[in-house]
């Protein structure tokens, strides 16, 4: 995949509205992990059930990173400044680990925030 790619869980309405959210403002493509050839980007049906990806051709990134990669990748301007700020203030590693478990915990319930139905639940570990 050459074009940087955020691949996310169409079945989640959760995951989609934070989909849409982004494809208005990146500068990516956003993929729904259903319309893609797995095998082909190296993943599983498992990890991309688990969480969000980031394929940029040079390296795959999952949750919070993947998370982070995107709002570094918002357009240029003023307007969007803060998001990329936060893309980059979550890759810190002193921040990494609070962000992957916030994700961690956002992924767990996301069937309970706006938008989540009982198929955005994910199945235990």
């Amino acid at each position: 995949m050459t074009t940087p790619t955020l691949v996310y869980d169409a079945d989640c309405g959760f995951c989609t509205r934070c989909a849409d959210f982004a494809r208005a403002r990146g500068t990516y493509a956003v993929a729904p992990w259903q319309s893609l050839d797995l095998a082909a980007v190296g993943l599983t049906e498992q990890q991309v059930s688990e969480a969000a990806f980031w394929l940029d051709g040079r390296e795959t990134s999952r949750g919070a990173r993947a998370i982070a990669a995107a709002l570094r990748s918002f357009r240029p301007g003023p307007r969007l400044l803060g998001y990329r700020l936060l893309g980059r203030l979550i890759d810190l590693p002193p921040v990494r680990p609070v962000a992957a478990l916030g994700y961690a915990l956002v992924a767990r319930y996301r069937y309970r925030l706006p938008g989540g139905t009982a198929a955005c639940r994910v199945p235990p570990a």
